[in-house]
C-alpha cells in the first residue's frame, strides 16, 4: 500500500472528518469532487481589494487575486514588496500593529472580518503554512517527534499509536528515507532540505485544501531546491492541494506556477497566466526581474568576464596566483573521523575567477578555510601570490591575510551593528596601521565609492541600510586594503535576485579594472556560469570535475556534476525539461 494510501486509512478513523478533506486511492479527485463549505463552486481562494497598513502607513494597495483548487499561484517581487504580507493577511498572521483591509474570500465563506476562535479552525486544517526558514522554524530542544504532536491534534485521532503512526507516515510521503530516525531526531541532527520536508509534511498531514509556502527553498543548495519543488509539485497532484507559492526567483515562479501575480512596493504591477507573463511582461518592473534571472542570462556579463579571460590564456604557462595542490583534513580520528577535504587540488591564475560548487557537505566551506589559514591542511600545500601559507608563522600568516580577503555570506550578520558605515570599512586600515588617521579615513571612503555607496551613506549604521547597500559595505572592507586575493563565500545567497545582479557587476567591474583574483563559493550553477572562468566540482570532500566553465557546464563528464545542472530552474516555455539522473 502506498505511503499515502496508507495515511488516508488513518485518518479515515477521524470522527467527525468532511469527506472534502480524505483521499481515497484516488486522492488527486478529493478535493474537486467535494463542494466548497457553503455549498457553492468558484475559486478556492479570492482576495480582492486587499490592503494592508503598520501603525497607519499602508504598504500593501489594493491586490486582487483568484487561486482555483487544484491550481498554483506564485507571489513574486523583491523583499519589501508585499509578498509575504499578502500571504500573511491570508493566513491571518499578521502582527498587532498591522489592519487588513478588504475582502478575502476562502472556499466561498469571507474570513478577513472573522473571530480569530472561528478562523483558527480553518488554520491547519483547511489553509497550511510552509515557513521559509526550517532552522528557526523548529524548536531545538524537542525531537520531531514532540513537535509533531502538535500537528496531530488537528487530526482528531483516537489513539497515540494512530497519531504516531500518522505522521510516520506523512514523513515517508515527503521523502523521508528513514521516518523512524527523523522522529526521534532533533533539528540540529537533520539537513536544511530534511527539515523543510519535515515541515512539508507536517503542513500537509492534516490534508488542507491551500498549502500557503514562503519562500520554502531560499536557504537550500540548489539540487535540495529541486527536490522540495519537485515535492510540491506531487502532493499538489496525489492530494488536490492548490500553492500559493511566495518567491522573489522569477525562474523558480515560471517553471513551477500556472499563474503569477508580481508585486513592487506593495502594488500589483501585472498578472496573470505563467506562459504569458514569461514571454511578454507587460511591465518595467517584471521586465527587469526577467533580465536579473542568472539562469535565463547566462552571458549578460560576457563582456566584463572577457577581461579575465584574455588574463587567463596570458598567464596559461605562469603559476597561478592561487596554487592549491592535494590538500586534505580529517577532523575526529578512528570510526568518528570524517574526511572533510580529501586530495583537493585547482589552480587560479591571476584576475580570473574560479568557483567551487557542490552540495551542503561537500567541501566547499572547509576548502576556504584552508585557504584563509583558518584551519592547517594535514597534508598537501596551498600558495598565495608564491608564499606557502602552511609554512608560515603566525607574522607572516596575518601578513599574507592583508592580500587574501573574505566577503561573507549573510550581509545581514556580517558586519558589527554598533558601528557606522566609516569605521567598519576603515577598521582593516586600523588594525595594520596603515597610514595617517585623516589617510585612513580617507581611503574608507574612495572605497565605499568605489562600489557605488553614496556619501551620505557612511554615517549610518547596517541597519538602517538596505541587504543590497550592507554587502556593497562587506565588499568595500575586503577592497579597503588593497587585496591581491578575494574569497567570496555565496556573497548574494541572501539578496533579491535584482541586487544580486547589482553585486555580480560590481564584482566583475572590479576585477576588471583591478586584476582582483575571485575564488567564488556557491551552490547556484547559473550565477557561476555568469561570473566565473574555471570551476572545481566537489563531492563529499574530493574534486569530481574541473575545467573552463564553459567546458563543464557544456560537457559535463560526472553524473553528479548533470545532476547539479539539471537543477537549474527552467521555465515553461523555454525548453523541455530536464531530468535529473
Amino acid at each position: 500500500m502506498a505511503p499515502h494510501d496508507r495515511l488516508s486509512t488513518l485518518l479515515d478513523q477521524r470522527p467527525g472528518q468532511k469527506p472534502a478533506v480524505v483521499a481515497t486511492s484516488s486522492p488527486a479527485t478529493a478535493h474537486a469532487a467535494a463542494p466548497a463549505p457553503d455549498g457553492r463552486g468558484g475559486p478556492l481562494l479570492a482576495v480582492d481589494g486587499l490592503s494592508v497598513a503598520y501603525r497607519g502607513h499602508e504598504v500593501v494597495h489594493d491586490v486582487a487575486f483568484e487561486l482555483g483548487r487544484g491550481e498554483s499561484l506564485a507571489l513574486i517581487g523583491e523583499s519589501g514588496s508585499g509578498k509575504s504580507t499578502v500571504a500573511r493577511s491570508v493566513l491571518r498572521l499578521l502582527p498587532e500593529e498591522g489592519r487588513a483591509t478588504g475582502r478575502v474570500r476562502f472556499a466561498g465563506q469571507e474570513v478577513l472580518g472573522v473571530p480569530e476562535r472561528q478562523f483558527r479552525r480553518l488554520r491547519g486544517r483547511e489553509i497550511g503554512f510552509v515557513p521559509q526558514d526550517p532552522a528557526s522554524s523548529l524548536n531545538p530542544v524537542r525531537t520531531i517527534g514532540a513537535q509533531a504532536k502538535e500537528a496531530t491534534r488537528l487530526l482528531d485521532l483516537d489513539s497515540t499509536r494512530a497519531r504516531r503512526d500518522a505522521v510516520l507516515e506523512v514523513l515517508a510521503q515527503v521523502g523521508l528515507d528513514d521516518p523512524e530516525r527523523v522522529h526521534a531526531s532533533y533539528p540540529h541532527q537533520l539537513s536544511g532540505g530534511m527539515l523543510q520536508r519535515v515541515l512539508i509534511g507536517l503542513a500537509v498531514l492534516p490534508r488542507p485544501a491551500l498549502l500557503v509556502a514562503d519562500e520554502p527553498t531560499s536557504a537550500l543548495d540548489v539540487t535540495i531546491q529541486k527536490r522540495i519543488l519537485d515535492l510540491l509539485t506531487r502532493l499538489r497532484s496525489e492530494l488536490d492541494i492548490s500553492l500559493l507559492l511566495i518567491t522573489h526567483d522569477l525562474a523558480v515562479a515560471a517553471e513551477r506556477a500556472d499563474r503569477l501575480l508580481v508585486l513592487k512596493d506593495g502594488r500589483v504591477q501585472e498578472s496573470g497566466p505563467t506562459a504569458e507573463v514569461f514571454a511578454a511582461p507587460s511591465s518595467a518592473y517584471t521586465r527587469r526581474l526577467h533580465a536579473d534571472v542568472p539562469a535565463l542570462h547566462p552571458e549578460r556579463y560576457a563582456d566584463l568576464r572577457a577581461v579575465g579571460e584574455q588574463r587567463r590564456t596570458a598567464a596559461a604557462d605562469e603559476p597561478g596566483r592561487i596554487e592549491v595542490a592535494g590538500v586534505s583534513r580529517t577532523f575526529g580520528s578512528g570510526d568518528g573521523a570524517v574526511h572533510a577535504v580529501d586530495d583537493v587540488s585547482f589552480s587560479v591564475p591571476a584576475g580570473t575567477t574560479h568557483a567551487l560548487v557542490g552540495e551542503s557537505g561537500s567541501g566547499k566551506t572547509t576548502t576556504i578555510r584552508l585557504l584563509l589559514g583558518l584551519e592547517r591542511p594535514d597534508a598537501g600545500t596551498i600558495r598565495v601570490a608564491g608564499r606557502d601559507l602552511d609554512a608560515s608563522t603566525p607574522a607572516e600568516l596575518r601578513e599574507a591575510r592583508r592580500h587574501l580577503q573574505l566577503v561573507y555570506q549573510n550581509p545581514f550578520t556580517s558586519l558589527d551593528p554598533r558601528w557606522k558605515v566609516e569605521r567598519l570599512v576603515r577598521e582593516p586600515l586600523d588594525r595594520y596601521a596603515v597610514g595617517s588617521r585623516t589617510e585612513r579615513r580617507e581611503r574608507a571612503r574612495e572605497a565605499l565609492a568605489s562600489v557605488g555607496l553614496a556619501e551620505h551613506l557612511v554615517e549610518r549604521r547596517p541597519a538602517a541600510l538596505s541587504g543590497g547597500q550592507r554587502q556593497r559595505v562587506a565588499i568595500a572592507r575586503a577592497l579597503v586594503l588593497h587585496p591581491e586575493v578575494i574569497v567570496l563565500d555565496e556573497p548574494t545567497s541572501a539578496l533579491d535576485v535584482s541586487v544580486q545582479a547589482d553585486i555580480v557587476e560590481l564584482l566583475l567591474r572590479l576585477q576588471a579594472d583591478r586584476g582582483l583574483t575571485y575564488v567564488f563559493v556557491s551552490h547556484d550553477l547559473a550565477l557561476v556560469r555568469q561570473l566565473a572562468h574555471t570551476v572545481s566540482v566537489m563531492r563529499r570532500g574530493r574534486v569530481v570535475e574541473s575545467g573552463t566553465v564553459a567546458d563543464v557546464f557544456e560537457r559535463p563528464e560526472q553524473d553528479y556534476t548533470r545532476a547539479l545542472l539539471a537543477s537549474i530552474p527552467v521555465p515553461r516555455g523555454t525548453a523541455e525539461r530536464r531530468e535529473t539522473p
